[in-house]
C-alpha cells in the first residue's frame, strides 16, 4: 500500500506564524499570546504538519478534535497546560465545528538568548514530555497561571521601551517556576499512578541486575521505553519522589551489584566491568570511586 507522504511546513517567526493563522501582524515579534476563544480554525489540509521555531506553551479547554505531537494523540481536559519545544512536529485533526477556550503563548529562542533563562530553560524537563504527561492544573492554580499570562499580555501591548524585555522574560521565569511547583505537585497528589510508575520502575530496573551472567547496561532512554514514559518525565518523576534522577538510580544498582561481586568472588575490576556491561574498565572504576571514594580493589580490601 502507498504511503501518504506528509507536508511538513516550517514556521520560522511569529509574524509567519500569525499570517498562517490568519491574524494580524503579532505586537512582538518574538512573543505572542494567541486566544483561542477568539480565531478561527484554521483548516489544515489532511497530511499538513507544522515545524514550529519557538517554544510554545498552551491551555486548552472544550477543544473538540485531537492535537497530535509526537507519537500520540492527545485529548485537552479542562484546565490542561502542555509545553512544546522549538523544532517538534505537532498537527491538528481537521473537524468540523470545532471550537476551543484558552490560550498558547509562543516565544522564540531569541527572546531570552541574552538571559540566564537562555541557557537554564533547558532544565525545564516537561518541554520534553509527551503530551499524555501534560500538565493539569488546579482552579487556583489556574487563576495564578492566568494572573501571569495577563501580565504578559499587559507588556506586549505596552510601548516599547528598555524595560520591556527585561519584564517580559521575568515574567516567563515565574510562569515557568509555578509550572514546575505543580508538576511537582502532581506527581505526589496522582499517588496511584505514581506509585504504580515507580514500583515498574524498580521492578524493571532489578531486572537487569539478576543475572549472574554478562550483563546489559540499563539507560535511562531504554527505561523510559519500556515504562511507555518520556525520559524527562521519568526522571523528574522519579526525582520528585525520591530525590534521584534515573541516572541517579542506575548508578545505585550498579554500584550496590558490584559491591555484591566484590565481596562473594576474586574477579579483578576490568573482570567485574565486563560483566556489568562496561566497554571500558576505567568507566567502572571512575564511578566506583565516585560513589564510594574508594577503588573496588579498595573496597574489597576492606573487608579483609
Amino acid at each position: 500500500m502507498k504511503q501518504t507522504e506528509l507536508n511538513i511546513k516550517k514556521i520560522n517567526a511569529i509574524k509567519e506564524l500569525h499570517s498562517f493563522m490568519g491574524l494580524p501582524s503579532p505586537l512582538n515579534p518574538l512573543i505572542t499570546i494567541i486566544d483561542h476563544s477568539s480565531t478561527t480554525s484554521h483548516k489544515q489540509p489532511q497530511n499538513e504538519r507544522l515545524l514550529l521555531d519557538f517554544y510554545n506553551i498552551s491551555i486548552k479547554r472544550s477543544f473538540k478534535g485531537q492535537l497530535r505531537y509526537g507519537k500520540s494523540h492527545y485529548d485537552f481536559d479542562d484546565g490542561t497546560m502542555s509545553f512544546i519545544a522549538p523544532n517538534q512536529i505537532i498537527s491538528i485533526d481537521s473537524e468540523q465545528d470545532r471550537n476551543a477556550d484558552g490560550w498558547s503563548l509562543l516565544f522564540h529562542s531569541d527572546l531570552i538568548r541574552q538571559y540566564p533563562l537562555g541557557k537554564a530553560i533547558k532544565n525545564y524537563g516537561y518541554f520534553s514530555y509527551e503530551v499524555t504527561e501534560a500538565l493539569h492544573l488546579s482552579s487556583e492554580e489556574e487563576k495564578i497561571i492566568e494572573a501571569i499570562i495577563q501580565n504578559i499580555q499587559k507588556e506586549i501591548a505596552s510601548r516599547l521601551d528598555n524595560f520591556s524585555q527585561d519584564v517580559i522574560v521575568s515574567n516567563l521565569e515565574l510562569l515557568l517556576s509555578y509550572c514546575n511547583r505543580f508538576y511537582s505537585r502532581q506527581f505526589i497528589t496522582r499517588k496511584m499512578a505514581t506509585n504504580d510508575l515507580l514500583t515498574n520502575f524498580e521492578n524493571i530496573l532489578a531486572k537487569y541486575f539478576t543475572n549472574d551472567s554478562d550483563l546489559t547496561l540499563p539507560t535511562v532512554e531504554k527505561l523510559a521505553n519500556e515504562l511507555n514514559v518520556s525520559s524527562s518525565y521519568l526522571s523528574d518523576m522519579l526525582r520528585s519522589l525520591t530525590g534521584q534522577n534515573t541516572q541517579q538510580h542506575i548508578h545505585e544498582k550498579i554500584i550496590d551489584k558490584a559491591k555484591e561481586i566484590l565481596t562473594t568472588t576474586t574477579l579483578t575490576a576490568s573482570e567485574i566491568a565486563y560483566q556489568l556491561g562496561f566497554e571500558y574498565p576505567q568507566s567502572f572504576s571512575k564511578l566506583f570511586k565516585s560513589k564510594t571514594n574508594l577503588t573496588p580493589m579498595e573496597y574489597r580490601q576492606s573487608f579483609n
